[in-house]
């Protein structure tokens, strides 16, 4: 029997896909804004004149201050419309953006990027958590894939015209543009988004602060969801943050090739993200994320061994780690916006976010540490890295299939 849309249905589904549009955009700049300190690595380690060790604590400056905003704001999160919540954070994030944008220096650079961070980690939580309140599980998967192609976009425009504009003018010319972007976007959240307050409707949002904790330690399945989020970061980031340098120090890329890595890498994952969230829905979250996750293994595999190679060989590897890497996530992040009921899914999300930060920081810290400068100016020991990626990526599969879906 073919099912025929009502205008009910019709009016939910666009309401639907006019929150995924914002949502999508705000992932857009929050991802770009982070994902652009990776194939600038090597300018800023030449132009602050500072060591890879230092290079690793901008990237883990963010985290560390995500992390201790997302554990802040999960005691209230909650207890606000989703869409009041999303706004006063992208007004940070879009302050700290622009801050960056001004560095006169290492320092000042570092203390904005740990404001970009503070914010941005509330973002991420917030937008799951969005996801999660306003589409039934049955078809979560496929819009979590829609939100998720964000990073897809960032890598195939974003990245390269971040690099081009580096390039062109300064450093400081991508984060000025992504400030500006981000500003504007901040009005049409005010004025188009619409109210999310469907977990306020029943009264029945946690508002002591302690219980909120409380209540999510307690659970064998959160606390389970928040060691999935764990490892699957130190099974996910530990390479990400050398890539573009490695490609450039060991492998002979231009400051300009480094644009393929992205654009091929993220062309693939818009076209095969929203497919990887239709099987998810289909065939199970779990399954899916296996799949893809062992498929992963190969990739992290490849391009931490990877010797002196032609660039054509090496951008196969990068662009295999893209597509797998990110399809996993979408039925990854999937489960994990389920194990929560909707009335704490706010709070949750925010610890999520936190622990997912400190998985961050703790990944570009521990490849900071073990990566080294060759006398030759290349990188060593990254395959120590991918080691350590590979086995944490066999923990998180078998994490996943023991999470319960409740919401």
């Amino acid at each position: 029997m073919v099912k025929v849309a009502t205008p009910d249905t019709e009016q939910v589904v666009q309401h639907e896909r006019l929150i995924l549009l914002i949502l999508a955009a705000v992932q857009f700049t929050h991802i770009l804004d982070f994902m652009i300190i990776m194939p600038l690595g090597s300018q800023f380690m030449r132009i602050f004149d500072i060591s890879p060790q230092q290079f690793s604590l901008i990237v883990s400056v963010y985290a560390f201050t995500a992390f201790a905003m997302g554990l802040g704001g999960a005691m209230f999160i909650d207890r606000f419309d989703r869409k009041h919540a999303l706004l006063v954070s992208y007004i940070g994030f879009t302050i700290g953006t622009l801050a960056c944008a001004l560095a006169d220096g290492y320092f000042f650079f570092l203390i904005a990027r740990g404001l970009t961070g503070a914010f941005g980690g509330m973002l991420g939580a917030l937008v799951l958590a969005i996801v999660g309140d306003t589409v039934p599980l049955n078809r979560r998967a496929r819009s979590m894939g829609i939100v998720m192609t964000a990073f897809s976009v960032a890598s195939i425009a974003g990245v390269p015209a971040g690099i081009f504009l580096a390039a062109t003018f300064s450093w400081r010319a991508p984060f000025l543009v992504v400030g500006g972007i981000a500003f504007v976007l901040a009005f049409l959240i005010f004025f188009f988004m619409p109210s999310v307050r469907k977990h306020l409707d029943d009264g029945q949002v946690q508002r002591n602060p302690l219980r909120v904790m409380g209540n999510i330690f307690k659970d064998p399945n959160q606390r389970l969801a928040l060691l999935f989020t764990i490892m699957l970061m130190l099974g996910h980031f530990t390479i990400i943050p050398f890539i573009a340098p490695y490609m450039q120090l060991n492998i002979g890329f231009s400051d300009f090739q480094v644009t393929y890595i992205y654009l091929i890498g993220g062309i693939l994952s818009v076209f095969l993200l929203p497919y990887f969230g239709r099987l998810a829905d289909r065939h199970g979250h779990a399954r899916v994320f296996t799949i893809a996750s062992l498929f992963a293994l190969f990739s992290i595999f490849a391009i931490t061994n990877l010797p002196s190679v032609p660039i054509a060989l090496a951008l196969c590897a990068t662009s295999s780690f893209f597509v797998v890497a990110s399809g996993r996530n979408v039925p990854a992040m999937t489960m994990v916006t389920s194990v929560v009921k909707p009335e704490a899914r706010g709070s949750f999300m925010s610890v999520r976010a936190s622990v997912n930060e400190m998985g961050l920081a703790l990944s570009s810290l521990i490849a900071g540490l073990i990566i080294t400068e060759k006398g030759d100016g290349s990188l060593g020991n990254y395959q120590y890295v991918g080691y350590i990626a590979i086995v944490m990526s066999l923990v998180a599969i078998l994490a996943a299939r023991k999470l319960k879906v409740v919401g």
